[in-house]
């Protein structure tokens, strides 16, 4: 038997399974990919100092972390659809919300672990109750694994989260569309200066660019669009010229350093439909079982999730811990300061996701918001967190 698994090897399950390591407490994590280098781990991250920092530091990471980030990265920048600068915040290196590669983050992860921890190639197929705090775990190749306490970090389509709540993410009603531009500075300079050092978001009312600058001169595009998702499903996106001339056509009008960042995309277009569960989301305690990051608490892009997941492992981790020998009271413990910063937490994205694509006034609303004394969190738009 096990006694604690964990499904997912995201950021939120590797810390969690780090924290319980730097405690002496055994856990093994069931991951669908094959391999840590199945398939890429997505652009830049965020770590915020409130809350993903903090669960670096729980597992000791701290000075790993620092290593890997993306100096000026933290750079923000707001345009409306002419090109015109509303909003220009350089990276001041105070360290507030360093950007770090998604895949890099995960690599320090993953090797501050004992060989083993990670089982890969391992799809959860079912899982069943078997009384006394247990369940069985059913898994693709056949295998099973019954455990004391199973811990969904599965993402936003998770297979534990039926066991504790009949909710489902809903569309948001935008969807973004991803792409890349490889080699900018010297492949696309104009799209590469608008963009500048860190993140780019230029917005009008239902509809936004959002770029990113990550490493060697990579920029991550997500193109987003406040359409149904019928609308989004009557593009052939296998047909990626056809299906970005679809979406550049919705920016007809916009300067055309902006609009490159669509036509001259490089790698196929993606689209990717925002869901999001109830802000607020919980459920009543179902002993041996537990959610974490998008898992408990899926929420529209906003630079948390990530964060937020790591935070929810680190604080589980430390709660068992601290309650060896009771894991219910651990869970507890957990859970309900979990749904209280979860709720607020998603009302927040909920807001700047307005402000930035369903908002009459956009982009003069975020504009307002992010000169009124709040810490700018829309960097970590350019990338939607959904797994």
């Amino acid at each position: 038997m096990t006694p604690i698994t964990i499904i997912g090897a995201g950021p939120g399950g590797l810390t969690l399974a780090r924290v319980l390591h730097v405690h002496g407490i055994a856990a093994t994590v069931y991951e669908a990919d094959a391999s840590a280098d199945a398939r890429t781990q997505g652009g830049m991250l965020d770590i915020h100092d409130y809350n993903g920092q903090l669960a670096l530091k729980a597992a000791g990471l701290f000075d790993e972390f620092r290593r890997i980030i993306h100096e000026g990265g933290e750079a923000t920048r707001v345009l409306d659809p002419h090109g015109t600068v509303l909003f220009d915040q350089p990276d001041d290196g105070s360290g507030g919300r360093p950007e770090v590669h998604r895949g890099d983050l995960r690599r320090i992860l993953l090797d501050s672990l004992p060989h083993g921890t990670v089982q890969w190639g391992r799809k959860l197929t079912a899982i069943h109750p078997l009384g006394d705090e247990q369940h069985a775990l059913t898994f693709a190749d056949g295998s099973t694994v019954t455990t004391s306490l199973v811990v969904g970090a599965d993402g936003a389509w998770s297979r534990i989260r039926p066991l504790l709540s009949d909710v489902k993410p809903a569309y948001v009603g935008t969807s973004f569309i991803e792409t890349y531009l490889l080699d900018a500075d010297a492949r696309h300079p104009a799209s590469a200066k608008v963009v500048g050092g860190g993140s780019l978001l230029a917005l009008a009312p239902g509809k936004g660019i959002v770029a990113h600058r990550e490493t060697n001169g990579v920029l991550h595009i997500y193109v987003a669009l406040t359409k149904p998702q019928e609308w989004i499903a009557g593009i052939d996106f296998a047909d990626p010229k056809a299906a970005k001339a679809r979406v550049a056509a919705e920016f007809d009008g916009w300067a055309p350093e902006l609009t490159a960042l669509i036509s001259d995309g490089e790698t196929d277009p993606v689209p990717r439909r925002i869901h999001a569960l109830p802000a607020g989301h919980r459920w009543a305690r179902v002993p041996g079982v537990t959610l974490l990051g998008d898992a408990a608490h899926l929420m529209p892009p906003d630079g948390e999730g990530a964060n937020l997941a790591m935070y929810d492992g680190a604080e589980l981790g430390k709660a068992i811990a601290a309650h060896r020998g009771d894991l219910e009271a651990a869970l507890v413990e957990y859970e309900e300061t979990m749904f209280v910063r979860s709720a607020k937490a998603a009302a927040e994205a909920a807001r700047t996701f307005e402000l930035c694509f369903d908002d009459d006034n956009a982009p003069h609303g975020l504009i307002d918001f992010l000169t009124g004394g709040s810490a700018p969190t829309s960097s970590a738009l350019s990338r939607a967190e959904q797994s």
